[in-house]
């Protein structure tokens, strides 16, 4: 189930642009969208979607062979051994990918906020930088983290723990 087109061209694009700090899209989102939301949810989805990407590729391409060929003995073929066989073994993987699609966007969204937001938690630690309010700057810091660890805990961390029990 190799397809040598995508391992040859599409998935180096994809880890030379995911090797690119997402903050770096900043000047080319503010251009394109202008100063406001729309570049920020510009940063957040390049910030994920390449992560996403290469733990999908890599979560398919290390789905044990025998899978497949014991699909194939029953009689399965094409479509059916993807639906049937190649995307449940590879969830786990998926979903490792969307815990780093996660934490990368989380981390573009604070950076983007940080830049360009008028409001928001990436704004309002500028904010007290500018005024030199070290424990404004030390309070945000542990929310967002606080916050990142909540979300990766009660929505990520419970998908995971299901997937990994379907497959014990």
């Amino acid at each position: 189930m190799k397809f040598r087109y995508i391992d040859e061209n599409i998935i180096s694009l994809i880890l030379g642009l995911q090797i690119l700090l997402s903050i770096c899209w900043l000047p080319f989102a503010i251009l394109w969208y202008g100063l406001n939301e729309s570049s920020i949810i510009f940063i957040i989805v390049i910030g994920s979607v390449f992560s996403i990407a290469i733990a999908v590729e890599s979560s398919i391409k290390n789905i044990n062979p025998i899978y497949i060929k014991a699909a194939k003995t029953l009689g399965a073929k094409g479509r059916r051994i993807y639906i049937d066989v190649i995307l449940p073994a590879s969830m786990p993987g998926f979903v490792a990918g969307m815990k780093q699609g996660w934490l990368f966007a989380w981390r573009a969204l604070m950076a983007g906020e940080m830049l360009s937001a008028t409001t928001g938690l990436g704004q309002i630690l500028i904010m007290g930088r500018d005024l030199s309010d070290i424990s404004q700057v030390i309070v945000i810091m542990l929310f967002i983290i606080v916050l990142g660890l909540i979300v990766e805990n009660l929505i990520l961390g419970k998908i995971e723990k299901n997937i990994r029990n379907r497959w014990e």
